[in-house]
């Protein structure tokens, strides 16, 4: 559990506690009030107050979250109105477990007591509550000497204080510590060792299941030109859908060219892996589907900086035959179509498709911490981009033509070759794949 940065005040009738808890799930947090004692749970949080003073929970108490500065503020009445409590600034003291602990001496010499008989154990109380430590804010420079990542490369150290989601989230280890250029090459080893030339050739044999997937029409196959000018199809938001988008806060995003480029390479990226999950499981997503979007997305699982479209779509192929359960080059192919179609279909339904991801890490621990990294500022930088839709048509014009218009052979052999690159083996195998739009 990570004790969290926080600090106390008062008023005359109440105590205000302010907990810091960026990257946790605001729906679910648990209090507890009794007397002296306050604690606070928001996984991978945990808060344990001994207080100067006794509160009380009667109804009054009110919480709320800031959700720019991951903030709680909560107000907790007292149990005396217009006591004062002491030593609210001692923050060390009041991370204290109730009751009083001993500062004897290790050894005593107890003499004239009785000698105990070998194998005979004191009975003693032994303190099980959980150790806490107080928080401490990293500095300037030592922030400066960390790896970015997340949306815009514009985040550090987050995983320096969540090393026991680290595994369940990401596959790259040390991201604080590891180069734009390590994360690759870890990348590309991992995916080495994770191919298995016997899977690919099953599903390559028997694809009758994977005929039944290609068939599949997505949502955004069905959609219909819209008879307005503010978008070329006809998208829609759900109740809920809207509800989360009045959720999220306004905010300006300052990014070089570089970091734009490498923005929009990366939506792309999970863009790929999204519709890939929505074809495998027919549109209805599956307790699997955190998992899929996640792995098969370089950006979610490696922190991957992409450089190009080209390389985007060589580590979605890669991936695509390394990890799920159906790995055909056939899925990939649909894969691009399903990405260009959405595209064409404008920034409305990207922005779908975006707030559809939000919704499965949100409800998945720990992939919820992948929206606070990258999709919830995609959802919000999405909407600030273009006002002529069909800027988005061009970006998936000049999506298509790079990724989409070469040869089938030129794609299945640069795709290949890649993978070959990395001693895997495809022996044996004769095989086409349609790579035109």
């Amino acid at each position: 559990m990570i004790t969290p940065a926080f600090d106390l005040t008062q008023d005359p009738d109440s105590l205000i506690i302010s907990i810091r808890v960026p990257y946790t799930r605001t729906s679910e947090f648990d209090l507890y009030i009794d007397g002296t004692e306050f604690k606070f749970y928001a996984k991978p949080y945990f808060l344990r107050l001994n207080l100067p003073g006794r509160i009380v929970e009667d109804g009054r108490e009110k919480a709320k979250f800031d959700i720019d500065q991951g903030l709680f503020t909560i107000h907790v009445p007292k149990q005396t109105p217009g006591e004062n409590f002491e030593g609210l600034k001692m923050l060390t003291s009041l991370l204290v477990p109730k009751g009083s602990r001993s500062a004897g001496p290790l050894v005593e010499d107890m003499k004239g007591s009785e000698e105990v008989g070998d194998g005979e154990e004191f009975d003693e109380e032994f303190d099980w509550q959980v150790e806490q430590e107080l928080y401490r804010e990293s500095s300037e420079e030592e922030l400066r000497a960390l790896q970015k990542y997340g949306f815009g490369n514009q985040r550090c150290g987050v995983f320096a204080r969540l090393q026991e989601e680290l595994s369940d989230v990401i596959d790259l280890k040390n991201p604080e510590g590891t180069s734009v250029a390590e994360r690759r090459q870890h990348r590309l080893e991992a995916e080495t060792a994770a191919f298995s030339a016997d899977h690919y050739l099953a599903d390559l044999f028997e694809d009758d299941e994977i005929k039944g997937i290609l068939k599949f029409k997505p949502w955004w196959a069905k959609l219909r030109p819209s008879t307005e000018n503010e978008a070329k199809y006809d998208v829609s938001f759900s109740s809920e859908e809207k509800e989360q988008l009045r959720k999220f806060t306004n905010r300006s995003y300052l990014l070089d060219k570089t970091s734009r480029h490498q923005a929009w390479c990366s939506l792309l990226d999970i863009l790929l892996a999204y519709v890939y999950d929505v074809r495998l499981t027919e549109g209805e997503h599956s307790v699997e589907s955190p998992w899929t979007i996640r792995k098969l997305s370089g950006t979610l699982c490696w922190l991957e900086t992409y450089g190009s479209l080209q390389e985007v779509l060589v580590s979605f192929g890669r991936r695509v035959l390394c990890y799920p359960l159906h790995r055909h080059f056939a899925l990939v192919s649909a894969a691009i179509q399903d990405a260009t179609k959405i595209l064409q279909a404008g920034k409305a339904c990207v922005l779908k498709c975006l707030l559809d991801v939000h919704k499965v890490f949100r409800e998945n621990d720990p992939a919820y911490i992948l929206n606070d990294l990258y999709i919830t500022d995609y959802c919000i930088w999405i909407q600030r981009l273009f006002s002529n839709p069909l800027r988005f048509y061009d970006l998936a014009s000049s999506f298509g033509c790079q990724t989409l218009k070469s040869t089938p052979s030129q794609q299945v052999i640069q795709i290949r070759s890649e993978l070959s690159s990395s001693q895997l083996v495809f022996n044996n195998c004769s095989h086409s794949v349609n790579m035109s739009p």
